[in-house]
């Protein structure tokens, strides 16, 4: 099996472009902070990752311009990056799957966003070894969504049914992706559930 692809979905850690929840309650520089953090941690993680040859690493991020995040992410040379385009998020995140499909035939792919202050190396290594038997994987996170989404090298094509159609950001979107799954005759492998950074209370255990 070819090196997973892994593709972290981020937005530009600016005040007033990013992490709105956070923001009318924080205000919008507080946010912002927490999102640059946030960012580092998953880039610390899945960079370590891709130089152990773990995986290749691709960064796809909205709300700048591509001078400002590819000297923000000068320091990460092991990924390539690119921006997310316009879209919905599932729109967004079928158009990396396809572009790291043409650019690698052959590998996985795994989408991640950056919500996940406690992800570890042994979380991306537990995807990719589940994509090795399984054609699809879920993280699956306690808002009803999911932190982690792997499509397998034998999946065919890139689906459009778990991109399309979804109510992003409600309860519903890990039932409806796993039910259309079951639909299609795949049993998603699950890891472990999680708590993505969305409200208030969800930072209290992290800023603690």
């Amino acid at each position: 099996m070819s090196e997973p692809i892994l593709i972290v979905m981020t937005r530009w850690p600016a005040s007033g472009r990013c992490k709105r929840r956070l923001a009318h309650k924080l205000g919008e520089s507080s946010a912002a902070a927490i999102q640059a953090r946030l960012i580092s941690h998953t880039l610390t993680v899945a960079q370590g990752l891709a130089r152990a040859g773990t995986l290749k690493l691709h960064v796809a991020i909205s709300g700048a311009g591509p001078r400002a995040w590819r000297r923000w992410l000068s320091s990460v040379p092991e990924a390539s990056i690119s921006a997310q385009g316009r879209g919905d998020l599932g729109n967004r995140m079928r158009r990396e799957v396809l572009q790291a499909r043409r650019s690698h035939p052959g590998a996985p792919v795994i989408l991640i966003g950056t919500d996940l202050p406690d992800l570890a190396p042994r979380d991306l290594i537990r995807a990719v070894e589940f994509l090795h038997n399984s054609p699809l994987v879920i993280g699956p996170s306690r808002d009803g969504g999911y932190w982690l989404l792997g499509l397998s090298a034998t999946l065919p094509g890139v689906p459009r049914w778990p991109f399309h159609s979804i109510p992003w950001g409600s309860d519903q979107v890990l039932r409806l992706t796993s039910q259309r799954a079951h639909e299609h005759g795949l049993a998603p492998a699950e890891l472990e559930m999680r708590n993505d950074i969305d409200h208030l209370e969800d930072l209290e255990k992290w800023l603690a």
